[in-house]
């Protein structure tokens, strides 16, 4: 069967080909000292696909990765497809049992590492490439053809918080897609200088390892994101765009250098994974760096939800500016719509209707669109549990405001209902957080004998702050309702994943509610 005219498949791996042809000459990527021309990219990236080839990869096989923000993570996003494999990216930060359980369960038949993470990519006992294995290969060129667009592209696990991770399926034809989506939103171009703070091994660095290359701008790669370096980087190496959970963006807030004032030009910022309070927002402002608000999932590709800026928020002060980038915004520009569903208290079998658009009644929000996943891989109760006909129920609760923005207030596992009354957390820990002494905060529920479930808080202050737990608690009633207010207040730092999301189940675990007390006691 001939194809139409002008019908091709959609797949990443065409920003590359063109980038080759166009910008052979202009810097792709640098890591240390050492840089590659999108020409010298390119080449690379086949070379390694046919040592991956030579090494017995056909069409269909997993190939895991376990490497940090390396030239061989990125390099990988091609070099795994062009072979004609599906990519399965490692969280490097996973105790070993968890990381094995990932690679058995996506059936990955070889694994490809960097050097410090020998010993772990030995113990899974199938076989391995060493960095230089495949990085330094001289060996031909090669590149399989994509002819499904549908066909797998990548293997991305969820972090797996409330049980297994669940191994997401990403195809080509979404991979492009958001691509496209994230040089829109993040206003990508030649001259983008991408600071790779954001762990490629999430959600595909939500889709910026093809992004970047389709605007043919230049990746720089870390090995670590401690703040000492991205902050070296903001003031030294003309660094554009990075991407980043709210929690990392706080700790640069917090560090020393943030004290010397704007980095000296608009730095572009995507964050999500929680929402940003309004106060960090604020903080991020006042240095220079431009944040966009984003919200999604490792089942829609990263971002599949945009606060897109608006001309008219230019004459916003602070206070109120800050306030309209906190909410989520609206679907990204190649999703097809967003819904929040009339779900919390109801029983399974009520019919479901949408919220009123008022920006109070809290429900379920649901996505579509070419970027959802097609499911979780070995895994169909799930994604039937997931699926409401052609939407995908996030399991996140929001609401909807009459313009048509969701704003997120909680996971729906959070949410915390005392005395029958919904408490969203995210409200209290932007109560918190804007308190002058508190540089993070977590909210979670205890069950007790009168209401159900009593809030608590779990708070991080700034370096040299001190505040009681009384005047935190005061603080936070001349805000909120005396229901919504924490009983108790904990100091600590608080637990997170390697994306950066704060870990409320390992709060719950420490919290036991007969007695209040033994966080402080186990971790302090």
């Amino acid at each position: 069967m001939t194809a139409d005219l002008g019908d091709q498949v959609l797949t990443p791996l065409n920003f590359l080909e063109r980038a080759e042809a166009i910008h052979a000459d202009r810097t792709a990527m640098t890591y240390h000292s050492r840089s590659w021309s999108y020409g010298e990219f390119a080449v690379t990236a086949r070379r390694m696909a046919g040592t991956l080839a030579g090494h017995g990869v056909t069409p269909g096989d997993r190939v895991a990765v376990l490497a940090s923000n390396t030239p061989l993570m990125l390099l990988a996003h091609f070099a795994v497809p062009l072979a004609g494999g599906v990519l399965v990216t490692l969280n490097h930060r996973l105790a070993a049992p968890e990381l094995a359980y990932i690679v058995q369960h996506s059936g990955a038949s070889l694994v490809l590492f960097d050097n410090e993470f020998h010993s772990a990519a030995h113990s899974f006992g199938i076989r391995t490439l060493a960095v230089g294995e495949v990085l330094e290969a001289g060996g031909p060129e090669y590149a399989r053809s994509v002819d499904d667009e549908r066909s797998l592209i990548s293997l991305n696990y969820t972090s797996g918080t409330t049980g297994r991770p669940k191994g997401v399926m990403y195809h080509h034809r979404g991979a492009y897609l958001q691509a496209l989506a994230m040089i829109h939103h993040a206003r990508l171009g030649l001259d983008t200088v991408y600071l790779w703070t954001l762990p490629m091994f999430h959600c595909n660095g939500w889709c910026f390892p093809w992004a970047i290359t389709a605007a043919a701008g230049t990746q720089v790669c870390l090995d670590r994101p401690d703040p000492d370096t991205v902050w070296r980087h903001l003031r030294s190496g003309g660094i554009t765009h990075f991407n980043a959970a709210p929690t990392v963006l706080t700790n640069l807030t917090q560090h020393r250098e943030a004290a010397n004032g704007p980095v000296g030009r608009t730095v572009e910022v995507g964050t999500g994974g929680a929402p940003p309070s309004p106060t960090l927002l604020s903080e991020l402002t006042a240095l220079g760096i431009h944040t966009t608000h984003l919200y999604g999932l490792t089942e829609t590709f990263g971002p599949a939800v945009v606060n897109e800026p608006r001309p008219e928020w230019n004459s916003l002060g602070h206070t109120d500016l800050s306030r309209a980038m906190a909410v989520q915004g609206n679907s990204n520009i190649v999703g097809t719509g967003i819904r929040v569903l009339d779900t919390v208290g109801k029983t399974d079998d009520a019919p479901v209707v949408d919220v009123t658009a008022d920006g109070t009644i809290l429900g379920e929000i649901a996505v579509r669109g070419n970027t959802v996943m097609l499911g979780y891989y070995h895994g169909d109760a799930a994604t039937e549990a997931a699926r409401m006909g052609e939407w995908f129920k996030t399991g996140d609760l929001g609401v909807m405001h009459p313009d048509g923005s969701v704003e997120i207030r909680d996971r729906a596992k959070d949410i915390v209902i005392s005395g029958g009354e919904n408490i969203a957390t995210v409200e209290v820990e932007h109560v918190l957080t804007s308190h002058p002494a508190v540089a993070e905060a977590a909210v979670i529920g205890i069950a007790d004998p009168k209401w159900g479930e009593v809030p608590v808080a779990v708070v991080t202050l700034r370096p040299g702050a001190e505040v009681s737990i009384e005047e935190l608690i005061a603080f936070t009633r001349t805000q909120l309702a005396g229901f919504k207010t924490p009983k108790h207040v904990y100091f600590r730092e608080l637990p997170k994943s390697g994306t950066g999301k704060i870990l409320k189940h390992r709060l719950r675990e420490l919290i036991s509610p007969e007695a209040p007390q033994a966080l402080s006691a186990i971790v302090e």
